[in-house]
C-alpha cells in the first residue's frame, strides 16, 4: 500500500477504506511510518475530520492494535464512567464504590493529570499503600471479590492510543474531536465494560470550552461506544466553576470520603447520584444511589477496594504543612469563581504536572471556602491554599487576582447537568 495514498486521499477530502485504516494503525503502533507522513496524515484529519463508518474502523483498529480485557468470567453487569476532566473533577472516587455496592462491576481504568486537570490516579496515590498497577488477573479477581477497582491501564491496552496521544500533542492535533473519540472510547472498548457513562464536561474549567463542542463530542463518542456493542450513554455537565470545595490531590480524596459518608459539598452529591443514576440502569439494578451513601454501603465498598489494593483505609490523608488565605476585598456575593484561574492556582502551587514524567505534589492544592452565590464579609477568607513549597506561591496568587469577583446581588445558580445524549 502507497501511504501517499492515503495521505492525499484525506487532504482532498476523501474516504478512506478500512483496509487503509487497519494499515496505518498496525504500522503506526509498530513505529513503521516516518514520523513526517504520519504527522501530515494526521494533520489531515485534523483538518478533514472522518466521517462515521471510518470513525468506527478507526477506532476498532486501534482496540486491535493490543490486547482486550476479557470480563465474561465476573459475574456480574459491568459499567464504567469516563469523564473528559476538569477542575475539582474527584467524582469517580466516591462514584465507582457507590455503583459497586449495588452489584455492579466497575473496572475504572484511569489516567494521570496534565496541566490543569487532576488526575485519578494521582489523587489515589494519597492513599497510604495504595496500587495503581493491577494486572489483567488481579482486575478480574478484584472485581469479583469487591466489585470495583482504580487502576492504570496495562501496556498491552490499545497502544495505539498511547503513542498516538502523545504523537498528537508534539504536532498540534490534540483539538480533533474524531481523534479525541477514538482516544477516549479505543481504551473504554479494550477494557471489556458492557456499558459506559460519558461526564462530558463543557466551561472555561475543560478541554472543551464551548458547549456545542461538548456535545458534538459526547455524541461521537456514544455513537462509537453503542456501535462497538458497549451501551453507551453521556451527560454534559457545567465546568466554569470548580467542582466541590477541594482542588488538588489529597485534598480531592478527603473531600471523597466526605461524600461517601453522607456529606461534602452539595454540587458533588447531585453530579455523584446522577451518574450512578445512569450507571445501574445500564447495569440493569433498579436501585437508588443516594441509599448506599446514607447506610455506610458505599464506604464500606471504598474501604475494601483500598484494602485490596494494597492500601490502608484507616491511614489519615496527608495534608500540608503551610496555608494561606485569600480575603475578600470586599462585602458582597461571590458572583463569579473562575474554575480556569482556581486550576491554573493548584497547578502551579504543585498539584498538577506540565509533562508526564513530572511528580506532583500530594498535599498541596486550593479549598475554597465560598463559592458563587455564597455571601462574604470583608477580609473573610474566600480560597485556602495549601503550600507545600513556598517558591511556588507568587505565581500561584497570581493566577489567583481574577479568580473571584463579588457583587451586591446573589448570582443565579448553575445547573450541573446541561444536557443528555444517548
Amino acid at each position: 500500500m502507497n501511504f501517499q495514498d492515503l495521505i492525499y486521499t484525506k487532504r482532498d477530502g476523501g474516504v478512506l477504506s478500512e483496509e487503509q485504516i487497519k494499515w496505518f494503525i498496525n504500522g503506526f503502533t509498530k513505529n513503521e511510518i516516518p514520523d513526517e507522513q504520519a504527522g501530515s496524515f494526521l494533520m489531515a484529519i485534523f483538518f478533514q475530520g472522518l466521517n462515521k463508518q471510518e470513525l468506527n474502523y478507526w477506532t476498532n483498529a486501534m482496540v486491535n492494535s493490543g490486547e482486550k480485557l476479557d470480563l465474561s468470567t465476573v459475574g456480574k453487569p459491568t459499567v464504567d464512567k469516563h469523564s473528559t476532566g476538569g477542575v475539582g473533577d474527584k467524582i469517580s472516587l466516591p462514584l465507582c464504590p457507590l455503583v459497586a455496592s449495588f452489584g455492579a462491576g466497575v473496572p475504572q481504568l484511569s489516567g494521570r493529570g496534565l496541566g490543569t486537570f487532576g488526575g485519578t490516579l494521582d489523587k489515589m496515590e494519597s492513599v497510604e499503600g495504595f496500587n495503581i498497577s493491577l494486572s489483567n488477573n488481579q482486575m478480574i479477581n478484584q472485581l469479583k471479590d469487591v466489585g470495583v477497582f482504580i487502576s492504570a491501564a496495562g501496556v498491552g491496552l490499545a497502544p495505539a492510543d498511547r503513542k498516538m496521544y502523545s504523537f498528537r500533542d508534539v504536532i498540534g492535533a490534540v483539538e480533533c474531536i474524531p481523534l479525541i473519540a477514538s482516544s477516549i472510547m479505543s481504551k473504554k472498548i479494550a477494557e471489556g465494560t458492557q456499558s459506559l457513562v460519558l461526564d462530558v464536561k463543557a466551561g472555561r474549567g475543560a478541554f472543551m470550552k464551548d458547549v456545542s463542542r461538548a456535545k458534538q463530542l459526547a455524541e461521537t463518542m456514544v455513537e462509537i461506544g453503542n456501535a462497538a456493542g458497549v451501551k453507551t450513554i453521556a451527560l454534559i455537565t457545567q465546568m466554569e466553576t470548580p467542582l466541590g470545595n477541594a482542588v488538588g490531590n489529597a485534598l480531592e480524596v478527603s473531600e471523597s470520603i466526605e461524600v461517601l459518608n453522607g456529606k461534602g459539598p452539595a454540587d458533588v452529591v447531585e453530579l455523584t447520584l446522577a451518574l450512578a443514576q445512569e450507571m445501574l440502569e445500564l447495569a440493569g439494578i433498579k436501585k437508588d444511589p443516594a441509599m448506599a451513601l446514607k447506610d455506610g454501603s458505599a464506604f464500606a465498598t471504598w474501604k475494601k477496594m483500598i484494602t485490596a489494593q494494597g492500601g490502608n483505609p484507616e491511614a489519615k490523608i496527608p495534608v500540608a504543612d503551610k496555608k494561606e488565605n485569600i480575603l475578600a476585598p470586599k462585602a458582597g456575593y461571590i458572583t463569579d469563581l473562575d474554575a480556569y484561574a482556581i486550576g491554573l492556582s493548584a497547578w502551579r502551587l504543585g498539584a498538577g504536572r506540565a509533562k508526564k514524567e513530572d511528580i506532583v505534589s500530594k498535599t498541596a492544592g486550593i479549598i475554597c471556602l465560598a463559592k458563587e452565590g455564597d455571601f462574604v464579609e470583608k477580609d473573610q477568607p474566600v480560597l485556602e491554599l495549601h503550600i507545600d513549597d513556598p517558591a511556588r506561591l507568587p505565581m500561584a496568587k497570581e493566577a489567583l487576582k481574577t479568580a473571584f469577583t463579588i457583587g451586591s446581588e446573589p448570582c443565579e445558580k448553575r445547573k450541573i447537568i446541561l444536557e443528555r445524549i444517548s
